[in-house]
């Protein structure tokens, strides 16, 4: 079910850092999964006193029918290839959400038996005329970049994301959230809402883990939030859901909007976000 990865022959060097950088989270993200599980969850044995929280390597090589030892060099990054199977395995002996597994499988480099196929992602500017589409959306609307930069918006989203897209300096949304101080009056919760956009990102960031602009923006944001450096280090992973989204607006009192996210058909790697009015929400 696993077996050691080919020798990389003459692979060029970002490449082959590409492919590194991605085992080294596969390993991060396996430990921090192994240890949110509970034996008892599982039906396992308490046993011995365990020195550290959640399940043991072992145990989680025999719920997936692995080795221990290629599991231990999973978790350590080294140069081995789990299958597609055996990846398979893994998600259900780690309980993975749907947003996780497919994580788990885009580290890896493998395409999961049970999903859909899938397209490769373009990075590209956007259209006029796909700028001019949002523009023309009634309720706020912007559209995204992998990054989560803020690429094209309306009027009506301007007007709403005080401190963000109404200044002409940095559109990415991870560094409003997280290091300028308005979103947090206009963010109700704002603690628990940021850390929920970050598990966002990071469940859209996984096969990109090692692009350059990608590793500048987690380092930037490491170094100047604690918060964002401590969310990263869980390794949370979670579905971008949509829902309902209240604003503590300057201007317009508490406001509610229901979110819906879509992919671009022509840029797949982009979403537009729509917030669709729900009235003033009471506080």
């Amino acid at each position: 079910m696993v077996s050691k990865s080919p020798p990389s022959g003459r692979a060029a060097g970002p490449i082959i850092r590409s492919i590194a950088a991605q085992r080294r989270e596969l390993g991060d993200f396996l430990r921090a999964q192994r240890a949110r599980l509970s034996p008892s969850g599982l039906g396992l044995p308490a046993g011995p006193r365990r020195r550290t929280p959640g399940l043991r390597r072992e145990e989680v090589a025999q719920q997936c029918g692995m080795s221990v030892t290629w599991y231990t060099w999973l978790e350590q990054g080294r140069d081995v290839s789990a299958s597609p199977q055996a990846l398979a395995a893994l998600a259900v002996a780690l309980h993975l959400s749907p947003a996780e597994r497919r994580y788990l499988f885009e580290l890896a480099g493998k395409r999961d038996p049970a999903a859909a196929p899938g397209e490769p992602a373009e990075t590209m500017d956007v259209p006029a005329a796909l700028a001019e589409a949002v523009n023309a959306i009634k309720p706020p609307a912007y559209l995204l970049d992998r990054l989560w930069n803020a690429r094209a918006w309306n009027n009506a989203a301007q007007r709403l994301f005080v401190g963000w897209l109404d200044r002409g300096d940095d559109r990415n949304l991870l560094r409003y959230i997280f290091l300028n101080p308005v979103s947090r009056t206009v963010i109700p919760d704002w603690s628990r809402r940021a850390r929920r956009v970050l598990a966002e990102f990071r469940a859209e960031s996984g096969p990109h883990i090692d692009d350059p602009a990608l590793v500048a923006l987690v380092e930037d944001l490491r170094q100047r939030s604690a918060l964002f450096a401590r969310c990263w280090r869980e390794h949370e992973v979670v579905e971008r859901l949509g829902g309902e989204r209240s604003f503590d607006h300057p201007r317009s009192g508490r406001l509610a909007y229901e979110q819906i996210a879509f992919t671009v058909a022509s840029r797949i790697d982009s979403k537009l976000v729509m917030l669709l009015p729900r009235g003033r929400s009471r506080r």
